[in-house]
């Protein structure tokens, strides 16, 4: 399999470069070049190849998770870690950040369940970014207070 995936990705590469000469010139207008069909092929051989990507690195991850019991247990700890975060992070978002009105009034629908999911996801991004610059920092701090 490891070598017909190497074929496949080498013809796709030499699809890829014979389909970039085919591109439309700069002086064409953006509508009609999106629709050139060399453009359309090159998309495509995009997504096929970021669906290989997907594809072999979850297969990969999961083989590798699965092949040890310390990693499965390690890997579950870290998922328990971050349902903690994000259930913490759901829990400190209120909902009431913005007023549904006044979005309304700039021509945005949303409601107040949308704005505590989005205030979940920054309070996520603010807690595992503090978490990683700890990681990050502490041994560091540590060092240089030992010495």
């Amino acid at each position: 399999m490891h070598k017909f995936l190497k074929i496949a990705l080498i013809a796709l590469g030499l699809i890829g470069t014979i389909l970039w000469f085919q591109l439309p010139d700069a002086e064409m207008p953006a509508s009609e070049a999106v629709e050139s069909t060399s453009m359309s092929l090159m998309f495509m051989i995009t997504y096929l190849l970021l669906a290989i990507a997907i594809f072999s690195t979850l297969y990969f991850a999961i083989k590798r998770i699965l092949s040890s019991k310390a990693i499965l247990v390690s890997t579950l700890k870290s998922l328990g870690g971050l349902l903690v975060v994000v259930l913490l992070s759901y829990i400190l978002s209120s909902g009431s950040d913005v007023s549904v009105e006044e979005m309304a009034n700039l021509g945005i629908e949303t409601t107040e369940s949308t704005i505590r999911n989005i205030g979940m996801g920054l309070n996520v991004f603010f807690i595992l970014m503090l978490i990683a610059v700890v990681l990050m920092v502490g041994p560091g701090l540590k060092r240089v207070f030992k010495k």
